[in-house]
């Protein structure tokens, strides 16, 4: 069945919203997990980048890098989207790192005591769910997965196109290391569609995104 552009654009709505709806949820209970449950999901991630998973990863890239070489890409873009065994490595590296930093949640930024006795402070908590968009470094699938997991945020992506393979597997890697510490794979969410609707329906969603 061919569906005509308004019943596109109403399906797309659907399906960011759906997806949306859900990392939200998520990132409620993300909001609670411990230090040590987060710091596990990226130590899984990034152990995942370095094997089999990671392997996959690069096969995918190659899918992407092909279809870019078809789509007559400049080399400088072609750059930007490759990936290679020390290139992964490295972004597994950055995953690792951002385990080893301080858990940012209630944290204390700030504290002072009113002329009445009363000591007040100012602490670090969650946002939610954090929308990123972002063009064709799969990396930055991996580097944002980390950074919002690290500070208790679920993250909804939204990837480039030519990336769109690469970024899937990437996140797949992120999913599986949650539901293995027992937290919400919703927690980090690829909207699973190339449709620049897509992104219009993401930036839309006030007070879920």
């Amino acid at each position: 069945m061919v569906l005509d552009s308004r019943a596109m654009s109403e399906d797309v709505q659907a399906l960011v919203t759906e997806l949306a709806t859900s990392a939200k949820a998520a990132s409620r209970v993300l909001a609670t997990a411990s230090i040590e449950q987060k710091n596990a999901v990226l130590r899984r991630a990034a152990e995942a980048l370095r094997g089999a998973s990671g392997e996959r990863v690069l096969e995918a890239n190659a899918r992407d890098l092909k279809a870019a070489q078809d789509m007559g890409l400049s080399k400088a873009m072609l750059d930007r989207l490759a990936l290679d065994r020390t290139r992964l490595d490295g972004v597994a590296d950055g995953v690792e790192q951002v385990a080893t930093l301080p858990d940012p949640v209630g944290s204390v930024v700030e504290e002072r005591v009113l002329p009445n006795g009363l000591r007040v402070s100012k602490m670090r908590a969650p946002l939610g769910l954090i929308g990123i968009i972002y063009e064709s470094r799969p990396n930055v699938t991996a580097d944002a997965a980390s950074l919002c997991l690290k500070s208790g945020n679920a993250v909804l992506l939204r990837g480039g196109k030519e990336a769109f393979h690469s970024n899937t597997a990437i996140a797949e890697i992120f999913t599986k290391a949650l539901n293995d510490e027992g937290l919400p794979s919703e927690s980090v969410t690829l909207l699973p569609t190339t449709d620049r609707q897509a992104t219009l329906v993401m930036i839309g969603l006030d007070g879920i995104v």
